[in-house]
């Protein structure tokens, strides 16, 4: 799991103290180490962290991600997957395209009122 984005949105969230580490406040400049527990808040909810390794330089995500080990006690996790479910991207219509007309909202309603599971065969 990525903690942040980028680089930025993690300094704004050590300078807004939603990022502790050993229970004490982190500095964007704050230096981890091995066994070190990382608190991060982020959308009301509250992320746990172990260091099990340090990194030299800076990796993508994937390769970052056996370096540290999710301690996120299993009620949070819940709590936060529970505020995720049905929060789909917004619809997008296509660049100069502009707002649909009145006929094609009343198509775009009637799609959405659809039940797709008509579609599968339950047997």
């Amino acid at each position: 799991m990525r903690i942040f984005k980028s680089r930025s949105k993690a300094t704004d969230a050590c300078k807004s103290k939603k990022i502790s580490i050993n229970e004490k406040t982190a500095k964007p400049s704050t230096l981890v180490a091995v066994g070190d527990k990382i608190i991060a808040k982020k959308d009301g909810f509250n992320f746990e962290f172990l260091v099990k390794d340090i990194i030299s330089k800076r990796v993508s995500a994937t390769l970052a991600e056996p370096c540290y080990e999710n301690i996120t006690p299993e009620s949070e996790i819940n709590k936060y997957k529970n505020w995720f479910i049905g929060k789909g991207a917004p619809e997008r219509r296509d660049k100069g395209a502009g707002r649909p007309t009145k006929k094609e909202r009343r198509e775009i309603e009637e799609f959405k009122e659809i039940d797709f599971n008509d579609f599968f065969d339950e047997e």
